[in-house]
């Protein structure tokens, strides 16, 4: 059963015990990436050699390295293999990993730290597809964005925390303080190892499936695979992009923080925190914001607030005079400090309102048998990307930019790839005028929203009762839905663009048009074959009275045509409303009495149980759209 309140989910068997084997696995890849980052840079002739300028790009190739090589074949077995099984044989490894890392650390023996680095990375590349293809497994899909959200948030939490422990560690135990980093590593391996102990079972998603061992065809094997659907495949490259630019400002804290701010090392730790807690409340806001679906209309909303507070980033650092090794309270005291702080918390919570629905997105989207090898097209796409963005990063500071004006790049390459993602795939942005307009507008509750189905053809019927329908409608439903509209409708300009993007298909009675009603009979036959849903309103005009007009035959032909489930919906709370025909045409009363009427009022949308085609004649389902709409107008 569906849980309804934010972290209720982390007191579950079915997504707690994942939750903490990721909590404890980032911080413990950060613990030790960190600490062996600070011994090479402050200590380079003990801990071997490496030029510290980039000792920390070393070791985190040799992290990201397996993901690029080995994600195929990770994706593979994720699908093959039972979960839990694979999940606690990949904790075992771990915990043989750090155990080798931590004799590297007390014997000062670099060259088997940097093989345990390697390998590190490796057992997060296989639990990568595990942990993702995990979550559609044993959540609803109503509870997709919200688990997603906890493991985003607890990811960046386990990263601060650990970067900070390796930090702490290092500095507290003078002399030892690189075997005290061996101990914790090897002590948070066993507890994530306790922890996947309780993981449930789950069914592998293909155990037929024959291992391709080549990780070179089977990576374009998997990255062909994600390309069928174009819309999980652009989810792909959205995140992606986002491991792109966030890897610009991650990277780049410590400078920016040094060179820029003239703060020391607290100063970046500070900065790291201020990110790291930005993403965790983004990635929890998205539960709240999406009314328990995946909504990729926060998309949008998520690249237009990082691209708006990197700017303003870039605009406030301008002018700052740098202090000399200060302190976060010399920070604090500097003029303009807290506008960076403030940009710095919400570039990263619009992130996370970015990246938890595209993550959602592709776990409902894609082929179930396949979860796992699209997760791994995923993360090799997520690595190369990574690297693209250090090499620019590096090439641009090497020609003179400074740091933010790095950022100011960032954000205009930001706004122009979202651009191109929106042009490719409308949904995304249709998605979100439909969420704004309907959260900025009203407050909607959905009542049997549960009973549309996830997958498979259907079709819809509702009350006509203002020009905003459909766009609500569309907003409260978990899948795209094809509206048949009154092809008069389709001569409004903005309309006529809004309702094109979605696919919408034109109507008219065979009097009027009947080359229309053909194309509109085909359009209904192939959507509903590709498996669709179709909505129509069977009134076939928007009620001059706010009352139910009688159904007409149209949707008896539909479904003699194409025998699938009916679905009666009733729309409450819309007449009355700027966009309805309350007291003469819609949009003819003056703007503000209408808003003052409708802003902000409740709708409901009304859910009802599915007729099946063999009865559902417009008589009895008028009847059913008007006892689920009841006496509300």
């Amino acid at each position: 059963m569906a849980s309804t309140h934010h972290l209720a989910l982390l007191n579950e068997r079915r997504f707690a015990p994942l939750f903490w084997v990721q909590f404890l696995g980032a911080a413990n890849d950060n613990v030790f990436k960190f600490a062996f980052t600070l011994l090479a840079t402050y200590a380079a002739a003990t801990w071997g050699g490496v030029d510290p300028r980039y000792a920390g790009f070393l070791i985190g190739a040799l992290f990201i390295a397996p993901f690029v090589l080995f994600s195929a074949t990770s994706g593979q077995l994720a699908d093959k293999v039972e979960k839990s099984r694979l999940i606690r044989r990949l904790k075992d490894a771990e915990i043989v990993v750090m155990a080798l890392a931590a004799i590297g650390l007390t014997l000062q023996w670099p060259a088997l730290i940097y093989i345990a680095m390697f390998l590190i990375g490796l057992q997060a590349t296989v639990f990568g597809p595990v942990k993702y293809s995990y979550l559609p497994q044993h959540l609803d899909p109503s509870e997709l964005t919200r688990g997603n959200g906890l493991v985003e948030m607890a990811t960046f939490i386990a990263i601060l925390l650990g970067t900070i422990a390796a930090g702490m560690l290092i500095n507290a135990f003078a002399g030892v303080g690189a075997t005290a980093v061996g101990v914790v590593i090897l002590l948070l391996a066993i507890a994530g190892r306790a922890a996947a102990q309780l993981i449930p079972l789950s069914p592998a998603a293909d155990a037929t499936l024959r291992i391709n061992w080549n990780p070179f065809s089977e990576t374009w094997a998997n990255l062909k695979i994600a390309h069928q659907d174009r819309t999980v495949f652009n989810s792909i490259l959205g995140i992606s992009w986002l491991w792109f630019f966030g890897s610009i400002f991650l990277t780049s804290l410590a400078p920016f923080a040094h060179d820029v701010l003239g703060g020391n090392e607290a100063v970046v730790t500070f900065l790291l925190a201020v990110f790291s807690i930005g993403i965790g409340v983004g990635a929890l806001l998205t539960d709240r914001l999406s009314g328990r679906k995946v909504e990729i209309g926060l998309v949008p909303l998520g690249s237009i607030g990082m691209t708006v507070f990197a700017v303003d980033l870039y605009l406030a650092s301008r002018g700052i005079v740098p202090l000399e090794s200060g302190t976060v309270r010399d920070f604090f005291a500097l003029d303009g400090a807290w506008r960076i702080i403030v940009d710095l918390a919400l570039l990263a919570a619009f992130a996370g309102l970015y990246s938890v629905p595209l993550y959602a997105l592709i776990q409902s989207r894609a082929q179930k048998t396949h979860v796992a090898r699209i997760v791994a097209a995923n993360n090799i796409l997520n690595a190369l990307f990574i690297v693209v963005a250090s090499i620019a990063a590096a090439a641009l500071l090497d020609n003179g930019l400074t740091i933010p004006e790095l950022f100011l790049v960032a954000a205009l390459m930001n706004a122009a790839v979202a651009a191109y993602i929106y042009l490719l795939v409308p949904e995304f942005l249709l998605r979100f005028v439909a969420w704004l307009v309907v959260h900025a507008l009203y407050r909607v509750r959905s009542i049997g929203k549960d009973r549309l189905p996830e997958a498979g053809p259907v079709v819809l019927v509702c009350n006509h009762v203002s020009f905003v329908d459909a766009i609500v409608i569309m907003g409260e439903s978990p899948r795209p839905i094809r509206f048949v509209m009154d092809h008069h409708i389709f001569r409004i300009p903005v309309l006529r663009t809004f309702f094109n993007q979605v696919k919408a298909i034109p109507i008219a009675s065979a009097r009027k048009d009947p080359d229309t009603l053909q194309r509109a009979n085909q359009s209904i036959q192939h959507a509903l074959d590709e498996g669709e849903m179709v909505c129509i309103f069977p009134e076939g005009r928007i009620t001059d009275t706010g009352e139910l007009g009688p159904f007409k035959q149209g949707v008896r032909r539909i479904v003699e045509r194409n025998p699938v489930p009916v679905i009666p919906m009733a729309l409450r709370g819309l007449w009355g409303s700027f966009f309805s025909r309350y007291g003469g045409e819609a949009f003819s009363l003056p703007v503000d009495a209408r808003l003052r009427r409708g802003l902000r009022s409740r709708l409901e949308l009304v859910v009802g149980e599915p007729v099946p085609p063999a009865i559902a004649t417009p008589e009895l389902l008028m009847q059913r759209v008007k006892e689920l709409r009841g006496a509300q107008l």
